[in-house]
């Protein structure tokens, strides 16, 4: 201690910020975890922008709705093996592309019943839009299907990220910035996004195609896929009929 007694007191200081910042840290990695998930045992890893939305999607005011345009054709010839798909009935067709933001992970895309959307780092997008989600793996992530000569409705996304891929059985899936979309069957409610950084590839995308890493939950593995098409067996992070899989 000096003569004017300030040495031992800025250590004591510094000490109680550091604490401070720990327990600030602490009660934000609980805030991060999806709706359903033990958050405590999640191991989520929020970005400084999260958002704080309502418990409920609601729309995203900034990128200009434009209803009912034409998806840009980025059929690749990759994804075109099986020919041409059977007519989509419209429970199958993706009708309608929608931005919306939600609580602890900001911008999504989601489908006409709410479902996130998620892009597939394996996917392809150079030259052209190519899916590698096929068989086992497009029952865990469905792909978001339309008819040929069809077009989704669009709020919050721009017309001119839109398009199409051909897929292996020849059916037309929805691209956004050329990255195919899909939803994921351990999500059970519209607004969840279980599927965020399952396996390490999986993303929620942005209304601008882009990954949303506000929340990056630590790497799980996916659900199981479904053996009698009625959804995941297991809608835990880690299913154990899931933990074999790595899509």
């Amino acid at each position: 201690m000096d003569e004017t007694g300030r040495a031992l007191v800025v250590p004591e200081k510094r000490k109680l910020v550091v604490v401070s910042a720990a327990i600030a840290a602490a009660f934000a990695l609980t805030g991060c975890a999806p709706a359903g998930y033990n958050s405590s045992d999640y191991g989520a890893q929020p970005a400084a922008n999260a958002v704080e939305a309502g418990a409920t999607a609601e729309a995203v005011p900034e990128a200009e709705a434009t209803p009912g345009a034409e998806p840009e054709d980025e059929e690749s010839e990759e994804g075109g093996e099986g020919g041409e798909g059977a007519e989509l009935s419209e429970d199958e067709v993706t009708s309608e592309l929608k931005a919306a933001a939600i609580k602890r992970m900001g911008e999504t895309v989601q489908n006409q019943d709410g479902f996130v959307l998620y892009r597939f780092d394996k996917d392809k997008v150079d030259p052209k839009a190519v899916s590698n989600c096929n068989d086992d793996c497009a029952k865990v992530w469905p792909p978001a299907l339309i008819n040929k000569g069809e077009k989704p409705k669009l709020d919050g996304v721009d017309a001119k990220l839109v398009g199409t891929v051909k897929r292996k059985d020849g059916t037309l899936q929805l691209t956004l910035d050329k990255w195919p979309l899909y939803t994921y069957i351990g999500d059970k409610e519209p607004g969840q996004w279980k599927g965020q950084n399952v396996a390490g590839t999986w993303f929620v995308i942005t209304p601008e195609g882009k990954k949303n890493l506000t929340c990056l939950p630590a790497v799980s593995k996916p659900v199981a896929p479904p053996s009698d098409g009625a959804g995941a067996e297991d809608d835990s992070p880690e299913g154990s009929g899931g933990s074999d899989y790595s899509y």
